[in-house]
This record gives structure tokens, C-alpha cells and sequence, in this order.
């Protein structure tokens, strides 16, 4: 009996936006947000496709990680991961797709939403190539909506709080998660030599 099952329903539970949330919200990269964008080192994307949803972090340094061709438009390497292509699976079946940028220490996002393509064109790749390797393809974003989300939930959170970061050990190792989906998994080996992995295979 509680749950909410309709717009009417869930819209009377909350009073009307106000104008300043409702009026941040632009369809295309404006001067300010274009300023803020190109501070950011990280990302998460979710998308969308016949095998369900996806989001997924993206993070480089800074101006390698997309590019601004222009306000309407992203150009976005696929730099090397695990080869699941969830994200890009879903682009190629369902373009929509919602950008969450973040920059280290500022507690305000900003969220972008448009549609995305792939391509593997020369012209695309080769201007993110990094240590002499090119990203397999380049996610090019046509922007439809952009705004900034407001600063509550990091506040709440402390998020940037670094008296609250946990150490490795307050927390499973990545192969002890990797063991938790396959008990054979030598989880001792992956985490001794993750590092120097990580560092030879980040591009």
C-alpha cells in the first residue's frame, strides 16, 4: 500500500523544483560549464542495452581524458579495461547516455546527457594515443541536456573528508572480490602483483 506506482502519486509527495534548479539546466556546453568541464579528471557513464543497465568509471589526467569539439559535441577515448565492453555494447544498441563529472575536492557535479556513437576513424584515435598506443575506439557524445548538481550529497557524505579515507585493509582486496565470483580464483598472486600490472597496462 505504500509503494508509488504513479507520476501523480510521487509528484504530490514533493513540492514543485525550484526555478534555479529548473533553470541550470542547458542543451548545450556553455561558457561556465564549459570552464568546469575541463577541470575534471573523472567520469562515470551509464548506458543502456538489451542486457541491462551499465556504469562505468572513465578517468585520465586531465585534458586526456575527453575532448570538447565543440558545445554540443564530446569525443571520448576507450582507453584499455577489462574487454567487457558493457558500455559500448550498450551505445551500439542504445545511444542514450548519462555523463557524471567529477573534480577532486569540489563537492558540486556536473551531469550531461545526450546520445553517443562509436568510431574507430584515424582522425579520432590518434589524437588520444598516449605512451605510442591508440584507444581501440572513440565514443563522440552529441550533448542534449547539461546542468551541475547541487553539493548535498558529498556534503552529507564528507566525501573528500580525508580523516574518513579507509585503508586497504578496511576493506576486500580486488582479488579477494574477483575469489568471491570463483572460489579456484589465486587471489594472493593477483593482489601481489596488481600494482605493477596496473602501472604497464593502464594505456
Amino acid at each position: 500500500m505504500h509503494l508509488i506506482t504513479s507520476i501523480e502519486q510521487l509528484e504530490n509527495l514533493y513540492q514543485p523544483p525550484a526555478s534555479t534548479s529548473l533553470e541550470k539546466e542547458v542543451t548545450s556546453l556553455n561558457p561556465v560549464y564549459r570552464r568546469w568541464i575541463e577541470q575534471s579528471p573523472f567520469f562515470a557513464l551509464a548506458s543502456s542495452g538489451s542486457q541491462g543497465l551499465d556504469c562505468s568509471p572513465r578517468g585520465d589526467v586531465k585534458g586526456e581524458l575527453f575532448q570538447i569539439i565543440d558545445d554540443q559535441t564530446l569525443a571520448i577515448p576507450d582507453r584499455r579495461g577489462n574487454n567487457r565492453i558493457d558500455t559500448l555494447r550498450n551505445i551500439v544498441e542504445d545511444p542514450r547516455v548519462g555523463l557524471l563529472f567529477m573534480i577532486p575536492g569540489i563537492n558540486e557535479c556536473l551531469r550531461v546527457n545526450g546520445k553517443a556513437r562509436l568510431t574507430t576513424d584515424p582522425q579520432w584515435t590518434t589524437n588520444f594515443e598516449m605512451n605510442g598506443k591508440r584507444p581501440t575506439c572513440v565514443i563522440l557524445v552529441t550533448i542534449e541536456t547539461v546542468y551541475f548538481q547541487c553539493a548535498r550529497a558529498l556534503i552529507r557524505s564528507d566525501f573528500w573528508n580525508p580523516d574518513l579515507f579507509l585503508t586497504q585493509d578496511q576493506v576486500p582486496t580486488a582479488g579477494e572480490m574477483a575469489k568471491s565470483g570463483n572460489p579456484t580464483f589465486d587471489a594472493i598472486n593477483y593482489d601481489q602483483t596488481l600494482l605493477s600490472r596496473q602501472k604497464k597496462t593502464l594505456y
